[in-house]
């Protein structure tokens, strides 16, 4: 499953990034800039260690990890949590976890597209990926 979403990829469509973000708790100036980037992905993998580089023109964030593994990650907002990253029904599944609220990051393939479903509570955001 994880060599199907390696590669690079780039971003063509984003839907509900801004309320995904105001959920986070990412203020507004941070969550304007955030719905103009277009970033792109590279996902690769060394022995059993999975490496995720995100990059756009207003950050860049990098997570490497072992499957079912906890680990700290600082987020591209600044936010330090607590992340495990699973595979579950043929997506790797992060759930992130910080002063007892939890968000959880679904990277699936679906038609050659990467899909990404980032949700907190209820709110969800879609972002969709093809290979650059």
């Amino acid at each position: 499953m994880v060599d199907q979403l390696q590669g690079r990829w780039k971003s063509v469509s984003c839907d509900n990034f801004e309320n995904y973000m105001k959920e986070l708790g990412v203020g507004r100036a941070s969550r304007k800039l955030g719905c103009l980037a277009k970033p792109t992905v590279t996902i690769s993998t060394n022995g059993d260690v999975i490496t995720i580089k995100t990059k756009s023109i207003f950050k860049s964030h990098e997570i490497s990890f072992k499957l079912g593994e906890e680990f700290e990650e600082i987020t591209p907002g600044g936010r330090k949590n607590k992340s495990i990253v699973t595979l579950d029904n043929d997506s790797l599944v992060q759930v992130q976890d910080w002063d007892g609220k939890e968000a959880t990051i679904r990277r699936k393939l679906v038609d050659g597209k990467m899909v990404v479903e980032s949700a907190m509570n209820n709110v969800i955001c879609t972002r969709t990926y093809e290979r650059a």
